[in-house]
């Protein structure tokens, strides 16, 4: 979700910028979570604990069967076990990834005054643009982050006017990387269907199809930070999508709460990290898992990540548990909602809550 607006003088780039050495007391985290907030640098050369699986998608459209369903099984496995993974032989180019890359770093790299021409206005109800957050999350607490939110897909529900001008190719690449990425989320939903023995295009239906499926682009930008083992760039929270697909500027940040502990996910080179979000988790019956994840900040580098958020209709579409996938013995675990419902459900939810990915 991304909420919220802030005058210039408190973009998180600002403070970051003015040579503090100690971040505001609204930005330090509380105390139960600074016991697992490390050196993420160190944390990303551990080999010694469970790892982001790594799914090569190359042989997911084979016209061998054999070969077919072992790459459809490992894709399952990886949704249900982990419900994040790196994604390699995707069919996106690197040179359409490096142009997508290159268009959010010279913007981010623009002089504050310029980007907040682009500054969005949450009392208007206008969320796209650039933006930092406020604390109106479950803990009350700041991140330790700028972004960058406008809807990138389909091309006629754009607002062009809100994309930047400069770079020249910021909105050449992103169209082109998003029409891409919409191909990409229908291979994956239909490999998520046929793996739950349902016909192959019915995941990509009950979200909203070619028509209704909105790709929501947000570029977060995350400063250096003075104290680190403090803050967090994105508090622990799981993605409401029903996919996101993620890039990054190869410095690591980005950990899964996995089997009690939190995992940091290594940089794997020219993947797109995938997660699995709360509508395919509510579809699918609690089969495919929304994990747990949060974003660690450090003082040595800034970190860029590229997130696109694969959502159905806010009102239109119910989700909950397919009737295919609920039975006797595995009856249904989510009530029905909305989309909008079920936005407002974890805007609102307790902070204990916090550790549940989907609540009944």
């Amino acid at each position: 979700m991304v909420i919220a607006t802030k005058t210039a003088a408190s973009r998180v780039e600002t403070l970051a910028s003015s040579g503090i050495e100690c971040i505001p007391k609204e930005y330090v985290r509380p105390k139960e979570e600074l016991t697992s907030i490390g050196d993420v640098f160190e944390e990303e050369k551990r080999d010694d604990g469970p790892q982001v699986p790594t799914i090569d998608l190359k042989d997911i459209a084979s016209e061998d069967p054999e070969v077919r369903d072992k790459a459809i099984q490992e894709l399952k496995k990886a949704a249900m076990e982990w419900g994040v993974m790196h994604i390699v032989n995707h069919g996106i180019s690197e040179e359409l990834i490096t142009r997508v890359k290159v268009a959010g770093e010279t913007f981010f790299e623009f002089p504050i005054e310029e980007k907040e021409k682009y500054a969005n206005d949450q009392d208007s109800g206008n969320v796209q643009g650039y933006g930092s957050k406020l604390a109106n999350n479950a803990s009350g607490q700041l991140e330790w982050e700028d972004y960058f939110f406008h809807l990138a897909y389909p091309e006629d529900k754009r607002d062009m006017s809100i994309w930047p001008k400069t770079p020249t190719d910021y909105i050449p690449a992103v169209s082109e990387y998003s029409k891409e990425l919409r191909g990409l989320a229908t291979r994956i939903l239909s490999a998520l269907s046929v793996a739950l023995g349902l016909d192959e295009g019915r995941l990509e239906k009950e979200v909203g199809g070619l028509e209704e499926l909105h790709l929501q682009m947000k570029i977060n930008y995350y400063p250096k930070c003075p104290q680190p083992e403090l803050a967090l760039g994105v508090e622990a929270h799981t993605d409401v999508s029903a996919l996101t697909f993620i890039l990054h500027n190869m410095v690591p940040g980005l950990q899964l709460f996995y089997q009690g502990k939190w995992v940091t996910a290594k940089c794997v080179p020219n993947s797109i990290i995938m997660h699995i979000g709360d509508t395919i988790e509510i579809l699918s019956n609690g089969k495919y898992k929304s994990i747990l994840h949060r974003g660690l900040v450090n003082k040595e580098k800034v970190r860029i990540s590229w997130a696109v958020f694969c959502e159905p209709p806010k009102e239109k579409i119910i989700l909950k548990p397919l009737p295919d996938l609920v039975n006797d013995s595995d009856p249904a675990r989510y009530p029905p909602r909305t989309f909008a419902q079920h936005i407002q459900h974890k805007l609102f939810r307790k902070a204990q809550d916090v550790q549940s990915p989907v609540v009944n």
